[in-house]
């Protein structure tokens, strides 16, 4: 019965009492205990007997004011809970035990969710594909044997094949936007502040480049999580509140048919696309140019290589920063993405990164200029299908050899660099089957719109309505 609604309609039978928090737990631990072992989505698992009893608990107080009241998450394992190992995937953490929560994994608890989990990551957060030394690879719920992408990789698969109603993720290089494109699902990196986070005080000096973010079916059940996350928050001072609720804010249709789009396909040549993905996207578009949105092809005045090379700069100091704050004592004991990122960073000094800065004030004017023009602009959601989950990452797109473990994911880096909260939606399958989809990408703080515009299509659209086909 729960598998063929919506949470939202879940939501409500729970505060009407027509369905007990013992029973939408039952249903959801039942689909773990069948489709997870393939899956290797959820990684870390509380005992079931003691889900139960938090189940019982909130059966005998029901609270209508708390929207996630009675729905059990699993948090992705870079973020840290209370009662749960966060292991980043790294057999040096595999006991350690935080003493408090993140901070958005609060909201969470504040607003009546159970955390019954945790699930699964890249190594250390780093690369684009869901794999590691301490729990293995997940698998893409459209083919096992394929990727789920990453890092957010245990969090897609866990939504597409309803183990969780939706999960967090973390987004630094599409680590939600690229599991969601592999899954059917939406994908959602949000203007960093929106959700509060941890900041280190080492990294004062480099932009914002990592934010919580979400995965779902639908942008519906995504605004429900949203608004209980989002605000102001006085551990982070970079949080804000925004004027509006996800959930109320809509667009007319005569608002969505004034869209306006441009197209940034391979960046003037730049990005290398697998075939069919660019074919995909603009059949995709050309039917949103049915309802009269206005959808240009453009050639953005950015050089992306110079994108590139300020990205890798300021993400390698960055995780270099990370990783030295973790104390690992033989970076050579970490995975080749790692050792290259801190290798890198290590290298970097501060003439690198003022630089580095400065052209990204560049990029930002540059990216203002064209919005001027557009309400949002679009990119695919990645530059590869799924691939074979033993790879460590692809190595070439078509016959061309890339150059770096993360090549494959530079479509990314627009949104991230620029502080543009980004939704990844579904746009349709390839020839074996396999999932793609398409970035909408709004201006900084525009978050709300982004939503709004991803619930109209998918109220065209409808592609949660397409679901794997699990054995």
């Amino acid at each position: 019965m729960l598998e063929n609604q919506k949470v939202y309609e879940i939501i409500k039978s729970i505060q009407s009492k027509k369905i007990s928090v013992k029973e939408v737990i039952e249903f959801y631990i039942g689909r773990i205990e069948k489709y997870n072992p393939k899956l290797n989505a959820i990684v870390l698992l509380k005992e079931t007997e003691k889900i139960l009893e938090e189940a019982k608990k909130k059966d005998n107080q029901i609270d209508k004011n708390k929207p996630l009241f009675g729905l059990p998450l699993a948090i992705k394992d870079l973020s840290d809970v209370v009662g749960f190992q966060t292991t980043y995937g790294f057999e040096g953490y595999k006991d350690y035990f935080p003493k408090k929560n993140s901070l958005f994994v609060d909201k969470l608890i504040e607003n009546g969710a159970i955390i019954i989990g945790k699930t699964n990551t890249a190594e250390l957060g780093i690369g684009g594909h869901t794999t590691n030394r301490l729990f293995g690879p997940t698998s893409n719920v459209y083919d096992l044997s394929k990727s789920a992408g990453g890092s957010s990789g245990g969090a897609s698969s866990a939504v597409a094949a309803q183990l969780v109603p939706f999960a967090d993720g973390t987004d630094q290089m599409g680590s939600c936007r690229n599991p969601a494109a592999f899954s059917n699902l939406y994908g959602y990196r949000p203007t960093p502040g929106v959700i509060a986070s941890s900041r280190s005080d080492n990294q004062k000096n480099i932009p914002i480049l990592t934010t919580p973010g979400f995965l779902s079916r639908t942008p519906d059940e995504m605004t429900i999580i949203l608004d209980s996350v989002t605000g102001k928050n006085i551990s982070d001072p970079y949080s804000f509140d925004l004027n509006n609720s996800f959930e109320s804010f809509q667009l007319t249709d005569t608002e969505f048919k004034n869209i306006k789009i441009g197209w940034l396909s391979d960046m003037n040549g730049n990005y290398m696309f697998e075939n069919d993905i660019l074919e995909i996207c603009e059949n995709k578009l050309k039917k949103l140019n049915e309802y009269r949105l206005k959808i240009d092809f453009l050639k953005p005045n950015i050089n992306s290589h110079d994108l590139w090379d300020t990205w890798l700069t300021l993400r390698s100091k960055s995780i270099f920063m990370d990783i030295a704050s973790m104390n690992i004592k033989d970076i050579n004991k970490t995975t080749y993405q790692a050792i290259w990122e801190y290798n890198k960073g290590k290298t970097i000094k501060k003439n690198d990164i003022d630089t580095a800065l400065e052209k990204r004030k560049k990029f930002i004017n540059d990216i203002n200029q064209i919005f001027k023009d557009y309400d949002f602009l679009a990119l695919p959601s990645s530059q590869v299908f799924p691939f074979d989950k033993d790879l460590n990452y692809p190595e070439k797109i078509n016959n061309f050899i890339l150059d770096t473990y993360h090549k494959w994911i530079e479509v990314f880096i627009l949104s991230s660099l620029l502080e543009l909260p980004t939704i990844t939606m579904p746009i349709g399958f390839n020839k074996n089957n396999m999932p793609i989809g398409i970035q909408i990408i709004g201006k900084k703080n525009d978050d709300l719109k982004v939503l709004a515009f991803a619930k109209k299509y998918e109220q065209i659209f409808n592609y949660s309505k397409i679901k794997p086909k699990l054995n």
